[in-house]
């Protein structure tokens, strides 16, 4: 970590800020959280200065746990709500001066308001998906950030870990370079097991959700997001059924979705969270069909986590025969570290030209969960949901 006068805030200190082992493939350390993304990066990162959390106890532990894994000789200040001493609250955290960019990881709710208090003291922001609760407010967001904070040349960026992946980017580039033709269909599906014992779950904002969906939204817009990342045009229709197989799992925690881009191609999207067993029957998470081929996607999480793409390809052989020519990648698991660089490089003034981060393209992910959860079997247009 880079031992520079301006450096940057953890906002929240939950599971996905100070959770994480790090683990080696290839040679490459793999961060699965932000704490030990930030090591990874080494001096790649800006020094991290403060952290806060809405409780003390939460605050400290954060500063403990990032001053072990980081090495700093200094711990990073501890700011928190509930307390009347203003010089330990939020207010006085985006008063630094020293402190140039803010990292959000809080509830899905509380984070949009301070999105934009981060902004309005002229500070940098990478929130955590969802980039809002629901399509109303992320279009409210997107509009104050255009209208009154990008043309100061503040950022704005939507971590979306999934979209950031190498493995992913390298489905996309294969899909786009033609291995497997025009696309036909394709299939979706997360099939996850959640009992009352899961440490996600006993999240208290999570056990008792205040938002669409439940972990339908929270989670279900990674598999969204890979969808608009390897997919060479857009979703544009669905239509769906939302149900809920486990009441603890309030307010829904299915989704069985047909999806389509305009008369481009279509396919199924499968989510659950309300699976009976731990134990699964073993399917791909991605398979997409084209004209030449077809392709697998499958992230492990190991450890160590790997995004596994299989491609078969048509090609033609040289008596003229078509035969079918295998292809394997194999990528680590990083990309929230890889999200966190590419954050830190532009506002560095490095753009990588990848369009990491958009809110607006974010947005789309949170507009086919919402949408799905709401088609109740009729179809739906995105363009005008996002329009509205």
């Amino acid at each position: 970590m880079s031992t520079g006068s301006t450096g940057i805030a953890l906002l929240g200190a939950g599971i996905f800020v100070k959770e994480g082992l790090l683990h080696t493939l290839f040679g490459v350390v793999q961060p699965l959280t932000h704490l030990p993304a930030l090591v990874s990066l080494g001096d790649a990162a800006p020094p991290l200065k403060a952290v806060y959390s809405r409780s003390e106890t939460s605050a400290k532990a954060l500063a403990v746990a990032a001053s072990e894994v980081l090495k700093l000789t200094q711990p990073p200040s501890i700011y928190y709500d509930g307390d009347n001493d203003s010089s330990v609250n939020l207010d006085a955290l985006f008063a630094r001066d020293d402190i140039t960019a803010v990292v959000v990881a809080l509830p899905i709710t509380t984070q949009p308001g301070i999105i934009i208090r981060a902004l309005e003291a002229g500070k940098h922001v990478l929130s955590e998906k969802p980039v809002a609760p629901d399509v109303k407010q992320g279009l409210d967001l997107i509009r104050q950030y255009n209208e009154k904070y990008k043309h100061k040349g503040l950022v704005w960026r939507v971590a979306e870990n999934f979209e950031a992946e190498p493995g992913f980017l390298a489905a996309a580039k294969a899909i786009r370079d033609g291995k497997i033709g025009d696309i036909n269909f394709f299939k979706a599906a997360a099939v996850n097991y959640v009992n009352k014992d899961s440490k996600w779950y006993k999240t208290p904002w999570r056990t008792v959700p205040d938002y669409q969906g439940g972990f339908l939204l929270d989670g279900g817009v990674h598999t969204i997001a890979v969808l608009r990342t390897i997919l060479p045009n857009p979703l544009t229709h669905l239509s769906a059924f939302a149900s809920l197989n486990k009441e603890y799992l309030k307010p829904h925690d299915t989704i069985h979705a047909l999806v389509k881009s305009d008369e481009r191609f279509h396919g199924t999207v499968e989510l659950t969270w309300g699976f009976p067993t731990s134990t699964k029957p073993q399917t791909d998470g991605f398979v997409v069909t084209g004209s030449k081929g077809w392709m697998t996607i499958n992230y492990s999480w190991g450890p160590p986590p790997v995004v596994k793409v299989v491609i078969n390809s048509i090609t033609e052989a040289e008596d003229g025969k078509e035969e079918v020519v295998e292809e394997v990648i194999e990528e680590p698991g990083c990309g929230v570290a890889f999200e966190l660089r590419s954050f830190f490089d532009v506002i560095a003034g490095r753009d990588d030209g990848l369009g990491l981060g958009d809110p607006s393209a974010a947005l789309v992910d949170v507009a086919v969960i919402q949408a799905a959860l709401n088609s109740h079997g009729n179809l739906v247009a995105l363009e005008q949901l996002l329009a509205a």
